[in-house]
């Protein structure tokens, strides 16, 4: 898999991750990056949408039980679908590109968890992503959140409306910190990377622990404590 942002600008877009630390991996139509825990295409295509993006060789079974949950479009080279939550889903048919990650820094953002996704319908997104291979490991929908976990490694985190007290961009980046997210956000802070929001509602002294923060193209980042 590889995760999609939109940018209304290529270089802006570089400049921005290269800040959070990330590495490029392959710049040309588009400009594919890392920060050793996943792979990140920047597309400048005025068509692009943030986004997941399958590979396999066919979809064609898959398609056809997607369909009867939602509605999907046929591409040139697959199928484009959605969860209920504006993120778009790319069903790819061919290879991903590859890359070797096992050199890569890792990047000033930290521990990289998976993507968080807020959804109208706790229950429609879970369907979506079960068909596409996606097993629920943590949470559960009565508790209003599920982890979501594909036996390739990538997982997302599904929330219902209303229970997370701060902003929310379908879909973001999660990292996790713990301890260490106090200085993940100097860090942040000593690279001048704008903060959208500052949050200090899960702390009982009022210290800011958590930040939210949100790529050119939109693409938000919960740089969490847990």
């Amino acid at each position: 898999h590889i995760i999609q942002t939109p940018t209304p600008n290529l270089q802006t877009s570089i400049d921005y991750y290269q800040k959070l630390g990330f590495t490029i991996l392959k710049n040309e139509e588009s400009c594919y990056m890392s920060d050793g825990q996943f792979v990140l295409e920047i597309n400048p295509d005025r068509k692009a949408r943030a986004g997941v993006k399958l590979y396999q060789k066919s979809w064609k079974e898959a398609a056809e039980a997607l369909g009867e949950i939602t509605a999907l479009t046929k591409t040139e080279d697959g199928y484009i679908l959605g969860d209920g939550t504006g993120t778009w889903i790319y069903l790819i048919e061919g290879e991903a590109p590859n890359f070797d990650l096992s050199n890569i820094t890792k990047g000033i953002a930290g521990n990289f968890m998976g993507l968080s996704l807020e959804t109208t319908d706790i229950r429609h997104s879970k369907k979506i992503w079960a068909a596409l291979g996606l097993e629920q490991k943590m949470g559960s929908v009565e508790q209003g959140w599920i982890t979501l976990i594909h036996e390739s490694g990538f997982g997302l985190s599904l929330m219902k409306p209303l229970s997370c007290p701060h902003l929310f961009f379908n879909p973001s980046f999660t990292y996790f910190n713990g301890k260490d997210n106090i200085n993940i956000i100097q860090n942040i802070r000593n690279a001048h990377i704008p903060i959208v929001e500052e949050i200090t509602h899960f702390n009982k002294e009022g210290i800011v622990d958590n930040i939210i923060i949100r790529d050119p193209g939109g693409f938000g980042f919960f740089l969490f404590a847990d």
